[in-house]
């Protein structure tokens, strides 16, 4: 049990520093209602993964995770070859459109109350499906055999753990009060700079290596 725990920790800690959450939870910080909507961004992100995580622990999810956590070598490089072909032409879309990105993250209208909910919760139904090291996680809790309450006690462990930086970072802004909203400024003045630079490289450096590796396996098989 406690080797499940470790691991469980450890994947959630990693899958946590997410900049897909980090980067809105920083947008929604300096707002003027910084601590309030942090935390219903947080809960809107929650919310959504740990249903996500429920419905593939025991719900229609489960016989499919069952036979994705053990797929053949062949399987992973053809999913290697399909991800890295998507993941390509969508890092040029967000490179062609970077300085428009920019702009709407430098001047964009500053999303409020109920909407800062509905975009974390948006975020993780779009991320969901294609999140890898939740579906590590899982798949370890549903073959260890526990009894479904020890394996929701650890679906909610794992989500916990993912909110975490979001926790830190409304506790930051509660505590520090204006100092807070200072250190979340300075974090959003980086974040403008560099965000739609980053995300079209690091995602076009994702699709290459994925691209790679599944040509590599597939022609060594």
């Amino acid at each position: 049990m406690l080797a499940l725990l470790a691991l469980i920790v450890s994947i959630a800690a990693a899958d946590s520093l997410n900049p897909s959450t980090l980067a809105p939870a920083l947008f929604f910080a300096i707002g003027p209602h910084g601590r309030r909507d942090v935390a219903t961004f947080a809960l809107g992100v929650f919310a959504v993964s740990f249903a996500g995580g429920l419905a593939l622990t025991f719900g229609p999810g489960q016989g499919l995770l069952t036979r994705v956590s053990k797929p053949s070598p062949h399987t992973v490089h053809l999913i290697e070859l399909v991800a890295g072909g998507a993941a390509l032409p969508a890092a040029a879309v967000l490179w062609r459109v970077r300085v428009h990105v920019a702009a709407r993250l430098a001047g964009g209208k500053q999303p409020s109350g109920r909407s800062a909910w509905l975009v974390g919760a948006g975020i993780m139904a779009v991320e969901l499906p294609t999140a890898v090291p939740y579906f590590a996680a899982i798949a370890a809790i549903v073959e260890s055999g526990h009894r479904d309450t020890t394996q929701i006690v650890l679906v909610l462990l794992y989500n916990v753990v993912f909110v975490a930086p979001l926790i830190v970072l409304f506790a930051v802004l509660a505590l520090a009060g204006a100092r807070g909203t200072q250190i979340a400024a300075r974090a959003r003045v980086q974040l403008d700079l560099w965000a739609p630079r980053v995300a079209p490289a690091a995602l076009g450096v994702a699709s290459a290596v994925l691209l790679t590796l599944g040509t590599i396996g597939l022609a060594r098989g």
